[in-house]
């Protein structure tokens, strides 16, 4: 079982002080939050993509690249990248750059956002979201499963002899968690490529996502890939944490109040009671997650968010201290006691790598070396004279 957090990236003034961090200091936030998660034994750091203000995450990429550079353990994850404004050949080409990097402690969990004019900011037109989804990603599965691809579809140009490089690290590719809370098609996408499936639970009754984790168990199973409860589910969720429930509370209350995502007509107790908003003290966080399990099943991988609505930097690493020492030491003993024999391991770069090759060797990519010269992109020059090697690029 991996637990982590995740971020949205917002740039929101603090309701206690009135106080708007700039985007610089956003940024150098989230690079001190994503050390201090690895500092307090979490599995997990993700960072979704955002092209709209107040929200500053336009390239995860990038940020998870160079916290690769400052962290030793720790998984980095998105949470989300846009399959659908994104061309599949940049994200097969930058994520295994960055999973190089990282030493392959990289994964990505694709969704379609929730922003609609970042659509035709990019090209595209909203109401082919789905299928853009569905095209997009079986373009990026075959860009990292095969060397050479020769593709057609509807939405982009097509390739001819392609290779993505570089090629994935150790001849697997990055995990892939498909992200979503209301689509059964993405939910059968993941199923049928025996992928992750993430539910983002937040916002919405308890239990509310069920209904789509376990058709996308049942799917996983008729493709063939194990059991229902061998399926790979992540889930989302929310905490904040004090000593003494009261005070976690009385702190959270201000942003709550002033935070948009929120519905307010209820209080901010009404909404910790019905929804898989978590606040209290440590064990609360801890009693609420257990709910998770037993209305979800067992699981692989909980992140939680716990630096959005103008939380301050300082307050978020309090947490963070919390949620390492006080919460998921318990819950990774609770979760062990409870779990299934039957149920799959949280994947990880290590565990592909011996599921695909065992204790041989990785296999050695073979690239198109007919791609093109390194000049004009064109095919490289080639005649009968026997002492130029067959690729050798010219200038023509």
């Amino acid at each position: 079982m991996q637990f982590g957090i995740f971020a949205v990236s917002d740039i929101t003034q603090d309701p206690t002080t009135g106080y708007t961090p700039s985007e610089a200091e956003r940024i150098d936030a989230s690079v001190k939050i994503a050390v201090k998660a690895e500092e307090v034994g979490l599995d997990v750091f993700a960072m979704g993509e955002h092209h709209n203000a107040p929200f500053f995450s336009s390239s995860p990429v990038t940020l998870l690249a160079h916290i690769a550079a400052l962290t030793h353990r720790i998984i980095l994850s998105t949470s989300t990248t846009l399959i659908t404004t994104n061309d599949p050949v940049r994200i097969a080409e930058e994520y295994a750059m960055a999973q190089h990097l990282a030493k392959g402690r990289l994964d990505i969990t694709l969704g379609r956002g929730n922003t609609v004019p970042v659509y035709p900011w990019f090209g595209k037109d909203i109401r082919q979201g789905l299928p853009l989804a569905l095209e997009n990603y079986n373009l990026l599965h075959r860009l990292w499963s095969e060397d050479v691809v020769d593709w057609e579809g509807t939405f982009r140009t097509p390739l001819q002899g392609f290779t993505s490089t570089p090629r994935p690290l150790d001849d697997v590719a990055p995990f892939v968690w498909h992200g979503s809370i209301r689509t059964p098609e993405i939910a059968e996408q993941a199923a049928y490529y025996g992928n992750g499936f993430f539910a983002n639970n937040l916002f919405a009754p308890n239990g509310h996502f069920k209904p789509l984790v376990d058709f996308y168990r049942k799917r996983f199973a008729h493709y063939g890939h194990g059991t229902e409860e061998q399926a790979i589910v992540g889930l989302g969720g929310q905490a904040f944490i004090a000593h003494r429930s009261q005070d976690a509370f009385d702190a959270y209350r201000p942003y709550f109040n002033s935070a948009p995502v929120y519905d307010h007509s209820i209080s901010l107790e009404q909404w910790a009671e019905a929804s898989p908003l978590s606040v209290g003290s440590p064990q609360q966080i801890i009693d609420k997650t257990l709910e998770f399990r037993d209305v979800f099943g067992d699981y692989q991988r909980q992140l939680w968010l716990m630096d959005h609505a103008g939380l301050p930097l300082g307050m978020v690493l309090d947490q963070l201290e919390l949620l390492g020492s006080e919460v998921v030491p318990v819950l990774r003993k609770e979760m062990a006691a409870r779990r299934s024999p039957g149920a799959a391991e949280a994947p990880t770069h290590e565990s592909l790598v011996r599921a695909k090759y065992g204790d041989a060797e990785p296999r050695q990519p073979r690239p198109n070396a007919n791609r093109g010269d390194n000049v004009t992109g064109t095919s490289p020059y080639q005649d009968s004279d026997p002492e130029r090697p067959a690729n050798y690029p010219v200038l023509l």
